[in-house]
């Protein structure tokens, strides 16, 4: 096998805005071969623009590039600048996802990237992963089906895919289109429901990714929102009717319920972590 075969060319995407020790979180823990990865940051219009000095000796085995909104845009624009800037290099053979603030382990896209060499039928993976509180320290294992039969299934109910841990072939974009624009707050979920009606999809049972529990972060902030948005998606998107029926009447159930209900929910049923 070949160097390059071995240790294929991945982009990663991150959208950034107003949170320069997140980013350098999250960049401190990206590891993979030098000179194999570069991450793409799109500064959707921040106060203090992203300069590549501020990125210094941060992690000196990846290659930055760095794309500005001249204002900001929301992350669905942010996204889909970059996947567009990704594409027209035409280098790249995988594109992965991580956000600021959010942590991989040190084998994460080792066992991704290896993982899409060995199944060239999977066009796009993700990871089981841990939500962590850093301030208070709660936590909780996100768990998912991992096999594409029951991840179509579950999708009628929630996102599989957690944002951050995903990496995907570029060719999906070519079918199906970059980030929808038309599905506020979730977007990613839209998006990955499209390409697994498309293509087979899995997850690792793996936990290779900590996101961030941000209270003022995007989908907290805008939970009432986001659960309309994804009632939207499964209407849209879903393929079962029963399935579809029973995400939706999911779906208006957690509208009623309070998100720190839920939070104990997950918690409780969360199996336990080392982490």
């Amino acid at each position: 096998m070949t160097a390059q075969a071995a240790f294929p060319e991945i982009c990663v995407l991150i959208p950034f805005y107003n949170n320069l020790s997140g980013l350098k979180a999250a960049l401190k823990s990206i590891v993979y071969k030098p000179q194999r990865l570069t991450v793409l940051i799109v500064d959707d219009g921040s106060a203090l623009p992203l300069e590549p000095n501020d990125l210094e000796g941060i992690n000196p085995d990846l290659k930055f590039e760095i794309l500005r909104l001249p204002k900001n845009a929301g992350i669905t624009k942010a996204l889909n600048t970059g996947l567009e800037w990704i594409i027209y290099q035409k280098q790249f053979r995988y594109i992965a996802r991580l956000d600021c603030g959010d942590i991989c382990t040190e084998n994460r896209f080792y066992e991704q990237i290896n993982f899409l060499e060995n199944n060239p039928e999977i066009a796009l993976v993700g990871s089981w992963c841990i939500f962590r509180n850093p301030f208070t320290g709660f936590f909780y294992n996100y768990i998912t089906p991992t096999e594409h039969e029951e991840i179509i299934k579950e999708l009628h109910y929630r996102n599989v895919f957690i944002h951050p841990t995903v990496v995907f072939r570029p060719e999906v974009i070519n079918k199906i289109g970059l980030y929808p624009e038309n599905y506020e707050h979730v977007e990613d979920y839209a998006f990955f429901m499209k390409i697994a009606n498309q293509y087979k999809t899995a997850v690792l049972p793996e936990f290779l990714v900590t996101c961030e529990i941000n209270p003022a972060g995007i989908s907290i902030a805008n939970r009432n929102k986001q659960l309309k948005g994804r009632a939207k998606v499964v209407a849209d998107f879903g393929k079962s009717t029963i399935l579809k029926k029973l995400g939706l009447f999911k779906l208006g159930m957690l509208q009623l319920i309070p998100y720190s209900f839920i939070l104990k929910l997950k918690k409780f049923r969360s199996i336990p972590s080392k982490a």
